[in-house]
């Protein structure tokens, strides 16, 4: 940081010069070239903290020369209110992208990377209390992540888990309406039958008040651990979780937070759909993997909600977990700094979780984070909040305005349009001009990117998860603004399969734009052929449009659902085992775990299966000493280059199973740190926009294909499903029932029966 200081005064007097010196466009042409050039040398070394500094600077010269110029020399006339007023709002969305782009430069200035301490002495460690809250998860999948809490490396005498039960409170138990409290009923029996076997804590609260924030409160006041353990329904910590976090708050007194990263198994809607999820980074890792390194920087890393532990005494501070918006996790830290708590973030995958899988329940879910954090910029207003520091009020004005971008991307995917169809000049601009200052910024911008987020994200993904995300979350934004009180809390759908490939029913818009794009751009081909003085400006409009076709066209990938069969994820585990067949004992090497199964090879010969037969064994793991068995049925054989790998089910669904599925998933944390570490490969500019330009042409017509089957499915039979309701900018798609196989357990005597 010594470079930082010393780096930062010279470096900004030039940088204003720079920005405010008049020139002609030549000048400007060689001045941006040079300055890229720097950018380039400095982006060589990427570890070092004075070329990272260089880098920045000059990064931020061009993009405020390009403010500069875009302020004084391209706004249209106040007169012609026609250009005027739709060029000013397209003016302000850019200024809002440089505003965020100088704050994203602050944000990851410095990342830190933390090294985990000794935890200490066992009579010494806290007491810690797990809390897993609940609403309409079901049995097996809660079960799961019980056992994986329990099976934590920690004093057992010292570890408490809680199981927080918002779908069985004692109002939906005795509610008015028989539909709600014939589904509360045998839901709190099952889960009170569930804990008991697994031996951990049932709490169901009396009413479900503040939702989430009021689920967390009620287990605090039920326990008395030091440190509370956050994890959501469907998060499965690995066995060091607490070895790798409850060391810090020994070495800090005013330390009230230790967050980790969200892990996931499965695939998002895009992830899915566009067929990524195996060699893409995930959308989420540039968040977890540099933004929230570099707010630690900061001391601004905050709560996400789950994967986290927390300081009982710094929460009985702020009266627990904060409600007033329905992102109460980062309310709860935003709470907690302004006191003068800190924090610290642990970038290591010590969870593994599920995300929504449907592209309904995906929009769902950002409404409600882009509502929860809009709510929070205008009700707390983290920018004027006392008791941060200026570097902390930075980071969280730039997290909450951060989910004001479905503004500015479709004020960026309509603008060209304005002129196309309507000759409104919004923006004024030669080649020369539009070369020497927006194109180097591009330039600038698409290097910036690769150089601080290339490890974890491809080019062009980004403007794409904006864009999907966009065209709902603008109701979100209105309503928020309307009235910043009024979101309620939604529960996110997680597991959910489809059984047959289908358009999402939120498709219906991404068409309407796709095909308005299309339009468009024929329209300008039209133009730019028969108007013997087609002006510059149509050239660059003609461009700007053609790239959001092509962003609309790789969108249509992202509603074009494909079937998903796989209802466990699975893990590469690689563990030696025992396979007891009969009177048979073979040696083998468990490839890969789910909760559903295992993959076996035979190490010393392969004994005789048949899959059609069930044939029974009995898995016999070994860990310090102790034997861990488990019965399965063989489900599967197929022969790899020579080698035999079987697939078996577990036979039954006891405590005892579950605890072995999460000893083989979640006792080894390098299983997770490989999975993510083989997908974070950098792609250059130019691979990416190739591989992009590609699922624009396949995907849109992939979706065209699904919507022609489904125009063909609608004329030969009547209408069947309910259709979707939007009211509120809340997206509830009504139930459907669910297949045999997916029919929710019940434990009776012990055990889970499907």
């Amino acid at each position: 940081m010594k470079c930082i200081k010393f780096l930062a005064v010279p470096a900004g007097a030039l940088g204003l010069l720079l920005i405010l010196l008049p020139m002609s466009l030549q000048a400007q042409l060689m001045l941006s070239c040079a300055v890229l050039g720097v950018m380039f040398i400095g982006m060589t070394r990427p570890e070092n903290p004075t070329f990272r500094v260089i880098t920045l600077v000059f990064a931020s010269i061009i993009a405020l020369r390009y403010g500069f110029w875009r302020t004084t020399e391209t706004l249209p006339d106040i007169s012609e209110p026609l250009n005027f007023i739709p060029g000013f709002l397209l003016y302000l969305a850019e200024m809002y992208c440089l505003a965020m782009l100088a704050i994203s430069f602050f944000m990851v200035l410095a990342p830190v990377k933390r090294k985990t301490p000794e935890m200490g002495e066992t009579a010494s460690l806290p007491t810690v209390d797990v809390f897993i809250p609940s609403y309409n998860e079901d049995a097996e999948l809660l079960a799961i992540t019980l056992a994986a809490a329990k099976s934590m490396a920690y004093p057992k005498d010292k570890l408490n888990i809680f199981l927080l039960d918002d779908g069985g409170t004692e109002a939906k138990r005795t509610h008015k309406d028989p539909r709600v409290s014939v589904a509360a009923i045998p839901r709190h029996e099952q889960l009170k039958a569930l804990c008991t076997a697994m031996g951990v804590t049932y709490h169901a609260r009396k009413k479900n008040d503040h939702a989430k924030a009021g689920n967390l409160n009620e287990g605090l006041k039920i326990s008395t651990g030091e440190l509370v353990v956050v994890f959501d329904a469907d998060h499965a910590p690995v066995r060091d979780f607490l070895r790798e976090t409850v060391g810090f708050f020994a070495k800090d007194e005013k330390l009230f937070l230790v967050q980790t990263p969200h892990y996931f198994l499965n695939p998002d809607p895009l992830e899915k759909n566009l067929k990524t999820f195996a060699r893409m980074p995930s959308e989420n890792e540039m968040f977890y993997s540099i933004l929230q390194r570099g707010l630690d920087k900061w001391n601004a890393s905050f709560f996400c909600g789950s994967a986290a532990v927390l300081r009982r005494a710094a929460l009985e501070t702020t009266d627990g977990f904060s409600g007033q918006s329905i992102t109460e996790d980062c309310e709860t830290a935003l709470s907690l700094h302004c006191q003068g708590w800190h924090s610290v973030y642990v970038d290591k995958p010590l969870i593994a979780g599920l995300q929504p899988e449907t592209f309904v329940s995906f929009i769902g879910q950002r409404a409600r984070w882009c509502q929860g954090m809009l709510q929070i910029l205008i009700l707390k207003r983290p920018f004027l909040a006392k008791g941060l520091t200026i570097p902390q009020r930075i980071c969280y004005a730039g997290i909450n305005m951060f989910w004001l971008f479905p503004i500015s991307r479709l004020a960026f995917m309509f603008s060209p349009l304005l002129y196309i169809f309507f000759s409104l000049e919004i923006y004024r601009a030669n080649i020369l001009e539009f070369a020497s200052y927006a194109v180097t910024y591009l330039i600038s911008s698409f290097a910036m990117q690769s150089y601080l987020y290339g490890r974890v994200r491809w080019p062009w993904i980004s403007e794409l998860y904006e864009y999907v995300q966009a065209v709902f979350l603008f109701g979100s934004i209105i309503s928020v603004i309307r009235n910043p009180r009024k979101p309620t809390f939604n529960v996110t759908a997680k597991g959910q399969t489809l059984d047959k490939s289908m358009l999402s029913p939120l498709a219906a818009p991404y068409f309407a734009i796709f095909f308005l794009l299309l339009a468009a751009a024929l329209y300008s081909g039209y133009r730019l052929l028969t108007e013997p003085v087609a002006g510059e400006l149509l050239m660059i409009v003609a461009m700007w449009n053609l790239i959001n076709l092509g962003l609309a066209g790789a969108a249509l990938g992202a509603i074009a659902e494909r079937r998903e069969l796989r209802r466990n994820q699975r893990l590469p585990v690689k563990r030696h085992a025992l396979i007891h067949i009969g009177e048979e004992n073979h040696t083998v090497i468990i490839q890969d775990a789910s909760s559903g199964g295992i993959s076996v090879e035979f190490v010393d010969g392969t004994p005789k299966l048949d899959a059609s037969a069930a044939t029974k064994a009995k898995v016999e793991l070994r860990r310090g000493g102790q034997a861990i068995c488990f019965d399965v049925v063989c489900r599967s054989r197929r022969v790899t280059n020579g080698t035999t790998i079987a697939g078996f089910a577990y036979s039954e669904r006891t405590p005892k199973t579950v605890m072995a599925i999460a000893e083989l998933m979640y006792s080894d944390q390098s299983v997770l740190q490989d999975r993510l570490v083989r997908r974070q490969i950098r792609r250059n500019f130019f691979w990416g926009t190739t591989r992009f330009a590609l699922w624009s042409i396949t995907e849109s017509l992939r979706a065209i294909r699904y919507s022609a089957g489904l125009v063909r499915e609608t004329m030969a039979k009547s209408f069947e499903d309910a259709p979707l309701v939007l009211n509120d900018n809340k997206i509830t798609p009504l139930p459907s029932a669910p297949r045999p196989e997916e029919a929710t357990p019940v434990l009776q005597g012990g055990q889970l029966y499907g």
